[in-house]
């Protein structure tokens, strides 16, 4: 190969580089934004279930109701475990999920109940 073959054949490499860089940046971005997006109805919509177990931390108030409720608990556990395997979702990520969202809920009930 002649210096200037191989001069252009690192020219067009580099050329091909920012290309396939260019259109990895465009797709990082896309996606990312994506996400941005999905992370965003994320919070919506947890603020929205938290505002139904605000609710139900005053009816369980009202009503001396203990803040946590094993059964309902278990019962949830399992359905987001059978939707979590039906989405192809890893079951044990939703359980742990599941669970940090109880744990706040019970939380907030605690607190309502001594109000």
């Amino acid at each position: 190969m002649t210096e200037s073959s191989t001069t252009a054949s690192s020219g067009a490499a580099s050329s091909d580089d920012e290309a396939v860089d260019a259109h990895a940046r465009t797709e990082l971005a896309r996606l990312r934004g994506s996400i941005d997006n999905i992370d965003a109805a994320i919070v919506h919509m947890l603020a929205e279930r938290f505002k139904c177990t605000q609710e139900v931390g005053r009816l369980k108030a009202e009503y001396r109701l203990p803040p946590a409720d094993p059964n309902r608990e278990r019962e949830q556990i399992e359905r987001l475990r059978s939707l979590a395997e039906n989405a192809r979702l890893d079951p044990a990520f939703a359980e742990k999920f599941l669970n940090f969202i109880i744990a706040e809920v019970i939380r907030h009930h605690e607190t309502i109940a001594r109000a």
